[in-house]
């Protein structure tokens, strides 16, 4: 799981590699975020773990393949996280929106 989790994070998308660079180095209240974090038998995009704070970035694949992001985000749930879904297009048009929406869950 942790040689797959590498893997994506060096193929990372254009709206993965956009909000990490305002998450990384504790940027944000001065939270320590990691990206493609594995959690028992998923891969999460980014994680706050003092916070338990989940954020997942959406693309065309998952207007799909609901059901699948449902039980997913279902079993994260009951081990305690808090999960902020966003899609990539808003990452990418809308960035500072998609911050404050972490920032204010962070508060």
């Amino acid at each position: 799981m942790n040689k797959f989790a590498r893997t994506l994070r060096i193929k990372s998308t254009d709206a993965e590699r956009l909000l990490w660079r305002h998450l990384r180095n504790r940027q944000i209240h001065n939270m320590k975020f990691r990206r493609q974090h594995p959690i028992d038998n998923y891969i999460v995009d980014f994680i706050c773990i003092d916070r338990k704070l989940i954020v997942e970035l959406d693309g065309s694949q998952h207007a799909v393949q609901t059901e699948q992001d449902e039980r997913r985000s279902d079993y994260l749930k009951m081990q305690g996280y808090k999960i902020l879904r966003f899609w990539n297009n808003d990452v990418m048009k809308e960035t500072e929106a998609v911050l404050e929406k972490i920032h204010s869950f962070l508060k």
